[in-house]
């Protein structure tokens, strides 16, 4: 489901209605008390109205009135289709969640999560009390990092051989030696066996980095690898992971990533910290 069509499936089955008026858009929920928050000069999705808190028990959320029509089938399908501003628009909701992030245990909640009224909004998020207090106490204190692992770049000798060969008309070609044929299978079934061994070293590498670093992390997560990346980029990604560690332990991991560069030779990425999204289920 797309941020756009959960968007549109909680202001209708959370508020019953359809409003072309204005809606509560809900950045995410932490743990401060009234008047802790400082939320002077996030401009948030939508400069009209400012960003603030809206208190629902002992939980905070942090939210936004915006105009509903913004947020229609119609609309988000057209912004999902624009890629400049749909970026605007992620950028625009992490920005608000990082700098709550930043001071307390948050729960960022998906893109585009909206309710029709406060007081709707409000008594649905107290209805997801109990899950919020639990993702809080899993993350508060834990920052997410990625780990990606990318295997040996080898070049294709023998296509360069064809390549680097200076091109001979037919009546130049030397006749194929006896048994030519034979050997040049044989040399296709070694490159086939040479490549299939290399990608079963390397997900072995995915795998003992995988295991090192999820022993000191307090949850992990393992993503389908990127098939490609930017142009010119042949690396091929056999580990896409994410990771759960505490604040105290962000230097043990910088310092495990390069140990482990250096024992398995391979070559990989760590990014972070980051808000936990993927550690606080769905809400």
């Amino acid at each position: 489901m797309t941020p756009g069509e959960e968007s549109q499936r909680l202001m209708r089955e959370r508020s019953g209605e359809t409003s072309d008026t204005n809606a509560i858009y809900v950045y995410a929920v932490c743990r401060a008390a009234e008047g802790e928050l400082s939320l002077g000069g996030l401009h948030g999705v939508s400069g009209d109205e400012p960003v603030r808190s809206l208190c629902f028990g002992s939980l905070t959320a942090v939210v936004q009135t915006v105009r509903a029509a913004d947020f229609t089938d119609e609309v988000w399908q057209a912004r999902l289709a624009d890629e400049t501003e749909l970026e605007r628009y992620a950028r625009a909701h992490h920005e608000v969640v990082s700098a709550v992030a930043a001071r307390f245990p948050t729960v960022p909640l998906p893109l585009a999560t909206l309710y029709h009224g406060e007081e709707r909004a409000g008594l649905a998020l107290a209805k997801e009390s109990a899950r919020f207090r639990t993702a809080l106490k899993r993350i508060a204190h834990h920052a997410e990092w990625g780990v990606k692992v990318y295997a040996p770049v080898t070049g294709n000798e023998s296509h360069r051989a064809t390549q680097e060969r200076p091109a001979v008309t037919p009546a130049e070609r030397p006749r194929p030696a006896p048994g030519a044929g034979l050997a040049y299978l044989e040399r296709k079934r070694n490159l086939q066996s040479q490549r299939e061994q290399r990608q079963a070293d390397s997900l072995r590498v995915a795998d003992a980095v995988d295991a090192d670093v999820s022993r000191m992390a307090a949850a992990s997560r393992r993503l389908r690898p990127h098939a490609g990346g930017a142009a010119g980029d042949k690396r091929v990604q056999v580990l896409n992971a994410t990771y759960l560690v505490a604040e105290h332990r962000a230097a043990e991991l910088a310092l495990l990533a390069a140990s482990l560069r250096e024992r398995t030779g391979a070559e990989i990425e760590v990014s972070g910290p980051w808000v936990p999204y993927s550690f606080v289920g769905e809400v």
